[in-house]
This record gives C-alpha cells, sequence and structure tokens, in this order.
C-alpha cells in the first residue's frame, strides 16, 4: 500500500507525542494486537459448520457487522468463494422479509453478534429468526465473557465465541467478529492479517509507514477546525462498504468532547464512490466551501481485462478514443484526472492510496492502516476514541420507551 500526502505538517513534537501515546496504549487497547492473534481455534470451528450449509447470515448492527461486509465486498468479485454472507443489520421490516426471501433457512448457519450481549436492534431481529428456526445448532454467539447473551446460549447448548479484552465493537473487525464469518465463506483469514501486521511492523518498527500516518494525523488534528469535513473518494465498487466502515470509526470515534475541556470537536467522515460521485459530490468538493480534505483509493493492477470494444458509433466518432482502453486503464484514469483538478486548485488538502491489487492482504492492511490514524488523530485531539456516550445515551432512551 502506498500513500502519497500532497499536504505536510510540521510538527515534530505532536508527531512524537502522538507515537508515545500510541505505544503506551498497546498495554490496554486490545486491537493493535490482533494481527498477531492464533487464529486456529477459528479455523477450527469454521470446520465444524456442515458443508450442507450454503449462506451465513450475521445478525449484528454497527461494529459487529460493517467491517465483515466491507471484506467480504472486496473480495467477492474476485474470488471463487464457498458460501454466500448475508448481514441483518436493520429493523427495516422491508429489508428483513427481502433478504430471507433469498435464502433456504435450513441450509443458513447465523452468526449472533452482540459485545453487551444486550443489543436491542440485534435481539429483535434473532427473536424473529428464532420463531423461524428454533434449532440451537443452527446459531453461534459472539459476546463478552459472562454476558448476559453468553448465559442464554449456555442455556439452550449453543455455540459461544468470545471478543478479546478491549477490543470495541468498531475496531473488531479482525477479531471473531469479523474472522469467523469471512472464515467460513472460504476467505483467507491469515492472509487478512498478515496485511495488517505488515502496516503494524512498518508503523512501530520505523517503517515507511510511520511518518505518513504521523504527518497526516497530526494535519487533520491542528486543522480539525478549518477542514471539518474528510472524504474518502474510492474507486473502485468493491469498497463501498469499506467506506461505511470508515464513516463509523471515524464518526464515532473522533466526535466528541474534549477531555480537558469544555469543547466539542470531531471530523465529519464522508464516504465516496468514483466515477459515480464524479456526477454529483465533486462539484461540492471544487467550488463548495474549503472545509474539505479528499483521500483518493485507488486499485494499480485490476485483473479483469475487459476493454472497450473498438467499434465506430455514427456521430459520435469523436469517442473513438476509447476503443480497446481497458476500463482499469480508465477507472485510474479518471481518478487522476480529478486528483489533479482538484490539486490545481491549491487549499484543498489531498492524499492518495493505491492499493496494488484486490485482495485480502490488501484490505487488511487498509483496515489497519485506518485503525491506527484513527486512534493518533483521537489522542491529538485530545477525545477518548474508544468510548461513545451519545450512542449510550440513545440506547438508554430507547430502553426506557421499550420499558413503558
Amino acid at each position: 500500500m502506498k500513500n502519497i500526502l500532497s499536504f505536510t505538517s510540521k510538527h515534530p513534537k505532536a508527531q512524537a507525542h502522538a507515537y508515545s501515546a500510541i505505544c503506551a496504549e498497546q498495554e490496554s487497547i486490545g486491537y493493535y494486537a490482533l494481527p498477531e492473534q492464533d487464529i486456529s481455534p477459528i479455523l477450527e470451528y469454521s470446520k465444524s459448520i456442515s458443508d450442507d450449509i450454503e449462506s451465513i447470515i450475521v445478525i449484528g448492527i454497527g461494529g459487529s457487522s460493517l467491517g465483515a461486509k466491507a471484506i467480504y465486498n472486496f473480495i467477492k468479485p474476485v474470488k471463487s468463494l464457498k458460501r454466500k454472507l448475508y448481514f441483518l443489520e436493520t429493523t427495516d421490516p422491508i429489508e428483513i422479509s427481502d433478504l430471507l426471501s433469498n435464502i433456504e433457512l435450513k441450509k443458513t448457519h447465523f452468526l449472533v453478534i452482540s459485545k453487551s450481549g444486550t443489543t436491542v436492534e440485534t435481539f429483535a431481529l434473532y427473536k424473529y429468526i428464532y420463531s423461524l428456526q428454533s434449532d440451537p445448532s443452527a446459531f453461534t454467539f459472539i459476546t463478552d465473557p459472562g454476558s448476559p447473551l453468553e448465559k442464554y446460549a449456555k442455556e439452550i447448548n449453543a455455540s459461544v465465541l468470545h471478543l478479546p479484552d478491549n477490543v470495541g465493537g468498531r475496531f473488531s473487525v479482525l477479531s471473531s467478529v469479523g474472522l469467523l464469518p469471512l472464515a467460513l465463506c472460504g476467505i483467507d483469514i491469515q492472509a487478512l492479517l498478515d496485511g495488517a501486521k505488515h502496516i503494524k511492523q512498518s508503523f512501530f518498527n520505523d517503517g515507511y509507514i510511520k511518518e505518513t500516518l504521523l504527518k497526516k494525523a497530526v494535519f487533520y488534528a491542528k486543522n480539525h477546525a478549518r477542514y471539518n469535513i474528510n472524504c474518502i473518494f474510492a474507486y473502485s465498487e468493491s469498497l463501498k462498504y469499506f467506506c461505511e466502515w470508515y464513516v463509523q470509526l471515524w464518526g464515532e470515534s473522533l466526535g466528541k468532547k474534549q477531555r480537558h475541556s469544555a469543547f466539542h470537536v470531531g471530523l465529519t467522515p464522508i464516504g465516496l464512490i468514483g466515477p459515480k460521485d464524479q456526477h454529483s459530490f465533486l462539484q461540492l468538493l471544487a467550488d463548495g466551501i474549503r472545509n474539505k480534505s479528499v483521500t483518493f483509493i485507488k486499485i494499480e493492477n485490476i485483473k479483469d481485462g475487459i476493454c472497450v470494444p473498438d467499434i465506430t458509433l455514427p456521430h459520435l466518432e469523436a469517442l473513438d478514443s476509447l476503443n480497446n482502453l481497458p476500463f482499469a486503464d480508465l477507472i485510474n484514469m479518471q481518478c487522476d484526472s480529478v486528483i489533479e483538478s482538484l490539486d490545481a486548485e491549491g487549499n484543498i488538502p489531498l492524499d492518495t492510496i493505491s492499493l496494488s491489487r484486490v485482495s485480502e492482504d490488501t484490505i487488511g492492511g487498509l483496515i489497519y492502516y485506518y485503525e491506527l490514524l484513527t486512534s493518533l488523530v483521537g489522542e491529538l485531539m485530545d477525545v477518548n476514541t474508544y468510548d461513545q456516550p451519545g450512542v449510550e445515551a440513545g440506547k438508554i432512551i430507547l430502553k426506557e420507551k421499550l420499558s413503558k
């Protein structure tokens, strides 16, 4: 993974502080250790699921689903997978009915994921599924040790997997939360972790990614009032759900009241997909208020070799320049052209992340890159990156309404 910054941030003291704080965090924040974990228990458990199972459905919301969904949809277009993976992550009755109409219950295994074991949306969905399929062997529960969900699972003699200690939901994709559903579909979860490990080692062992991440984090933190909107502009439909994962990670981690002041801060995340959003959001980036930074993500080597046919159309001869052009080249030319146009403005902070190919290791590295970046920016903005009091407040009110 290459990351080219068009902006610089010369704040060596801030960079040193952030790096020291992140190094210290490794003692208490669990996601840092996930790239080195032993995945043999997950792989062994995945083998216990019958070969007759054709579909896996994750029942979970937010951090319980978005990460696995991002990786699955990145890999799915280029790899023949063992099973289909679906996500029940909304209480929208239309969506629930539509999803269930596409699967065969007896050939489906359900993963019920809730860190607390009491997530309202998750258990509304589980109760509905349970009314249709009550066989405990059709379910695997993933939760914290000792949670009400674990007690329930033991009561019905269903299988339980645990989350690692001190791993928050939005940082949990490289734990059992994401690895089990992905392994069940045939995705190489060791390669996924290897990609994350490469980024981790490069950052903590003074590799190329350390300076890039520190410069980028300091820029975002120092300019959070001026450039308070951060856009990812990903040039591949396969990154659509990665953008959704990033929106949760960035928004839920950085939108906070500062620890040592009364100020509320945050960076608003926006996920865009090119070239579609060239015909919608790009106008706002180019000529709108200068309060946005943009990170472009492109894939260098797309294996699919389809080309624009060598056809001349009457009255459209001017478009013959497209003839024989590989679509892989076209989409990256579109990306480069937009970067060049925005860079010419001179006052829009830009950077470009280039992924070498579509593979487990590249998406694993990209995920860990953004987790590290989030932790660095949170430290520099003086917020608690790992709590979510605004989310919890809404949950409390909902439970009060339900109790009445």
